[in-house]
């Protein structure tokens, strides 16, 4: 695994006694309930690990404990799902006990710092809970902690990725319709963003990870109603690998006994996460189709089922069809291309737009996801 800050600072803690991992809580003053919550195969909130969670502190709660619930979730959760728990011990909330939520708001490869310097939002039950909460994230926290209710919290977070979600879905629209009426993509954004009032984002092979591909669908549970843009946007977004596979099919024809080197893995540029990742979603619909994928994703060594990954990355574009890039890598961005084997059909696909014009220079047929003039040629 990729040796991070964060793992050399979670080391340094854990031997200088100051951090004990055990499998079972004990008494304390704050509880932290920072769990997974994934989606289901039916896009509704896996809240299990919350529930469990919640139940395990049970037996070690006092009068005047914090606990603050960090995940992810729908809005409601803290109030509907963690409060009756923790009031079957006979505390109540508000009186003898202090809730609050306040989600985690960090990028993966940046943790550290912004966990520090990011400003905080504290959901409380009421302004006691929020403010004994507010105490405890001041004594590490510099960004502007704000304070408020514990659905407004919850909202917060969901909105800040939702809204990320839906201007990557449009982004990757225009990306299709630009193929259909023979234009490049990121031309017309560059140009659409002139307008001050305009910032459209990149396209790419669609959204990963577990926070902008999965927070949105919390909204969409809980008011399907209410969200059909959201929900829109996320079909969009989880529908732009197959678009991707189509790009492929139109350069190579039937991929079936094709070969195909793909470069990167993980579900955005420099990361070891691969976590919902849409290159991996590629992959398995090329595998579906019968192609003969090697993979290079140089950030993660763990290897992934059902995926043929291989440890240097000349051994992933040897002897294939087409090199497809998927992820953004920096070191993908500087790939002398006559370091490589000379393949067949010297086909790149690029989704990332990242393959510098040397790559042409040098033979290679370089096709970007969006530019319809390279596909209608």
């Amino acid at each position: 695994m990729l040796k991070t800050g964060c793992q050399d600072f979670f080391e340094s803690a854990f031997h200088s006694g100051n951090l004990v991992v055990q499998e079972k809580p004990e008494p304390a003053d704050v509880f932290i309930i920072a769990v997974p919550t994934p989606i289901l195969e039916d896009k509704k909130a896996d809240m299990r690990y919350v529930k469990s969670a919640a139940k395990s502190i049970l037996p070690y709660l006092d009068k005047g404990n914090l606990v603050v619930l960090e995940s992810t979730s729908p809005p409601m959760t803290t109030l509907e799902l963690v409060l009756p728990i923790l009031e079957q011990t006979g505390l109540e909330v508000g009186k003898d006990l202090l809730l609050t939520y306040s989600p985690e708001r960090v990028l993966p490869g940046r943790i550290l710092s912004e966990l520090v310097e990011n400003a905080r939002v504290v959901g409380g039950f009421d302004q006691k809970s929020a403010r004994a909460c507010m105490d405890l994230y001041q004594t590490f926290v510099k960004g502007e902690i704000i304070l408020t209710d514990s659905t407004t919290a919850e909202l917060v977070k969901l909105m800040e990725n939702t809204y990320r979600d839906v201007n990557i879905a449009i982004a990757n629209e225009f990306s299709r319709l630009s193929n259909l009426f023979h234009v490049d993509v990121r031309e017309a954004i560059q140009i659409a963003n002139l307008h001050p009032r305009v910032n459209i984002l990149k396209p790419g092979p669609g959204v990963g990870g577990h926070c902008i591909s999965v927070e949105p669908w919390f909204l969409v549970e809980k008011a399907p109603e209410l969200s059909k843009l959201i929900h829109a946007a996320r079909l969009v977004n989880d529908s732009q690998p197959a678009f991707v596979v189509e790009k492929v099919r139109e350069i190579l024809g039937d991929v079936s006994d094709k070969k195909i080197g793909v470069l990167g893995l993980s579900y955005k540029p420099d990361v070891d996460d691969i976590r919902e990742s849409p290159a991996i979603k590629v992959v398995e619909l090329l595998n579906s189709l019968g192609a003969e994928v090697k993979a290079f994703e140089p950030f993660c060594s763990n290897r992934i089922e059902g995926i043929n990954s291989v440890n240097e990355i000349n051994d992933a574009i040897k002897g294939v069809d087409l090199v497809l890039v998927l992820v953004g890598h920096s070191q993908f961005k500087e790939l002398d291309p006559n370091l490589f084997p000379k393949n067949d059909g010297r086909l790149v696909l690029d989704t990332m737009n990242i393959i510098p014009p040397s790559w042409k220079n040098a033979g290679y047929k370089v096709y970007h996801l969006g530019n319809g003039h390279e596909f209608s040629s």
